[in-house]
């Protein structure tokens, strides 16, 4: 299947549904829109891409932006996204993902090439629920191009039965004075078992912040690891990891900077709060500098909420659960 209701690049266009899967559209819309509270998928004005299953189900696109889609035999879903150079986009061009069967497999390959004095923003929603068992992986190749600002936030919303299982990959380069954000959530539902990875590669005066923020719950799973490859001199980037792990929860951590060009300066940071007895997390940072003149920090904490917050909003009234939630929320909210 192929979906390009515009040429390549982008061009205006109204919503293309695509016939053979309205109801899907609908659904997926209606379960995004109950989660989020935004109905900006059913604009014409925002840029989006919607995928049930192993196939695109809605698209629309502006001028600036060109999508192709095709779904290979082996059901792997190849999304190829072009941003034109010089494109400036006031509102974020938005990406939601499903599933609505109990029981299956998806795989997902997004190709992202980003031009040159970009500035645009993807806001991406994982809707996996109603699911009783789920293997979904979505790997991403990012290419930012010269001067050019991309900002990438992903949250998901899982089944609270803990049987999602999400490979979430990213690679990405960066070019010369480019920046790049990408912020991963998931703090709302059960994760289930996440292996979260982002690789970063980046040119001269480039910029990275990557943020990542996971609830565990019950016999969760979570697996993190972040690059970043300082390549180019006077590169720059910041990776943090914020986990909160309850019950039973596995968590692990690995947060690594390599220093390979003078004057970069690289920052790893990892918090993991936990409660109850039988959680297990770790944390390893890895700093490498390969040239002298590059700088590397880093910064790890594993511990308890503190029992002096929990009695100051107890003593509010609060219950013990209700007091925890709130500073959950302060904390990975």
């Amino acid at each position: 299947m192929c979906v390009t209701p515009s040429t390549f690049p982008g061009v205006n266009s109204t919503m293309d549904i695509v016939k053979a899967y309205e109801q899907e559209f609908d659904r997926l819309v209606k379960l995004y829109e109950e989660h989020t509270q935004d109905n900006s998928l059913r604009n014409n004005a925002v840029a989006s891409i919607i995928v049930s299953g192993n196939r695109v189900v809605g698209l629309n696109t502006l001028n600036g932006i060109g999508v192709r889609s095709r779904t290979r035999e082996d059901g792997v879903v190849i999304i190829d996204v072009n941003i034109d150079d010089n494109t400036v986009m006031p509102v974020p061009v938005h990406l939601c993902t499903g599933f609505l069967e109990k029981h299956g497999e998806q795989l997902l390959k997004f190709n992202y090439f980003i031009g040159n004095n970009v500035k645009i923003k993807f806001k991406s929603h994982c809707i996996l629920r109603n699911i009783e068992k789920l293997h979904h992986k979505m790997i991403s190749d990012v290419y930012v191009g010269r001067n050019s600002s991309l900002i990438y936030e992903d949250e998901h919303f899982h089944d609270e039965n803990g049987g999602v299982f999400v490979e979430a990959i990213t690679y990405a380069k960066l070019n010369q004075n480019a920046f790049f954000q990408n912020k991963f959530s998931a703090t709302k539902t059960r994760i289930g078992k996440i292996n979260l990875l982002v690789d970063l590669e980046l040119m001269e005066y480039a910029k990275a912040d990557l943020e990542s923020k996971i609830y565990g719950k019950q016999t969760d799973e979570i697996t993190i690891q972040e690059i970043l490859r300082l390549n180019g001199e006077h590169a720059g980037g910041i990776a943090k990891s914020t986990i909160f792990a309850t019950d039973w929860t596995r968590a692990h951590v690995v947060n690594e900077a390599y220093g390979n060009a003078a004057h970069t300066m690289g920052h790893i940071e990892c918090n993991e709060i936990v409660k109850g007895e039988n959680v297990s997390v770790s944390t390893v940072p890895v700093l490498k500098v390969v040239n002298e003149k590059a700088e590397l920090t880093h910064e790890a904490s594993v511990g308890r909420i503190k029992q002096d917050q929990l009695d100051i909003l107890m003593s509010k009234g609060l219950s013990e659960e209700a007091a925890t939630g709130i500073i959950i929320n302060g904390l990975i909210g």
